[in-house]
C-alpha cells in the first residue's frame, strides 16, 4: 500500500475529515458568506463555548478558518473563511433582498469599492453608506476602482441614516462599522482598512478581498 501521500492529497484529506462533523460543516456554511464572532457563531449553532471552540480549532487545523482581530474592538476576534480550501464550495441558499447596502466606517474606500464590484456582477441594485460619512471618496480608492475598470468618479459619501432602509441587506465591510450599528439580520464582512496603510498595494488588496466575496455572494442574492 502506498503510504507515500502528497502534501496536496494530505491537505485535502484534512479538510474532507474536518467538514465530516454537522457542527464544523454548519459553522462553515455560517461563515461562507460573512465572517462572524465566535460568540455569534456559538448563539446561531446552539453550540456552547467549550463544544464550539474545538471545532474551531478543528477547522483552523484543517486550514478551512482562520481568526483576525477587531480594528474597532481589539478584545475581538472574528472567524474568517478561508475560501481557497472551499474552491468548489458554492453559497448554499437564497437570500432575498430589493437592494444590498455595503456599509463602512466613513463610506470612503470599502464600501465604495464593494458597491462598484457589486453593480458590476449582478441586477440587485445597490448602495453605500458610512457611519461616520468622510468628506470624499478616497483617492486611492478611485485610482484602485479605475485600475480595474470600474469608476467612482461620481460617488460620494453617505450616512447610513439616509441611505438604508428596512428591505436592504446590510453588509457591513469593515469591523467598526459592524460593531456601531443597531443588532440587525446583517452581513460582515472583515476587511482591512486600506486607509490606515495609505499605499496602492494595500487598497489593492482590500479591491481583491471585497471581489472573491461578491463574487460569492452575488448568486445567493435575488429580489423578491
Amino acid at each position: 500500500m502506498n503510504t507515500d501521500w502528497s502534501p496536496e492529497l494530505a491537505a485535502r484529506a484534512r479538510v474532507h475529515a474536518a467538514l465530516g462533523e454537522p457542527a464544523r460543516l454548519a459553522i462553515v456554511d455560517r461563515l461562507l458568506l460573512g465572517d462572524a464572532a465566535p460568540g455569534e457563531v456559538g448563539a446561531a449553532l446552539g453550540l456552547p463555548s467549550n463544544l464550539l471552540a474545538h471545532h474551531v480549532k478543528s477547522l483552523e487545523r484543517a486550514g478551512l478558518v482562520r481568526r483576525s482581530r477587531s480594528e474597532g474592538d481589539a478584545r475581538r476576534t472574528y472567524l474568517r473563511l478561508r475560501t481557497a480550501a472551499l474552491a468548489g464550495l458554492v453559497p448554499s441558499g437564497v437570500r432575498r433582498a430589493r437592494r444590498v447596502v455595503f456599509v463602512c466606517s466613513h463610506n470612503s474606500a470599502r464600501s465604495q469599492l464593494a458597491a462598484a464590484l457589486w453593480a458590476s456582477r449582478s441586477a440587485v441594485p445597490t448602495a453605500s453608506a458610512g457611519t461616520r460619512p468622510a468628506e470624499r471618496v478616497h483617492p486611492l480608492a478611485v485610482a484602485t476602482a479605475r485600475a480595474h475598470g470600474l469608476s467612482l468618479a461620481r460617488a460620494r459619501p453617505h450616512h447610513v441614516e439616509q441611505v438604508v432602509h428596512p428591505d436592504d441587506l446590510v453588509v457591513a465591510v469593515c469591523d467598526n462599522a459592524h460593531e456601531e450599528l443597531d443588532p440587525a439580520d446583517r452581513l460582515h464582512w472583515s476587511v482591512p482598512d486600506p486607509a490606515a496603510v495609505g499605499t496602492e498595494d494595500a487598497f489593492d488588496s482590500a479591491f481583491r478581498d471585497l471581489a472573491d466575496r461578491v463574487e460569492r455572494l452575488a448568486p445567493a442574492v435575488r429580489t423578491p
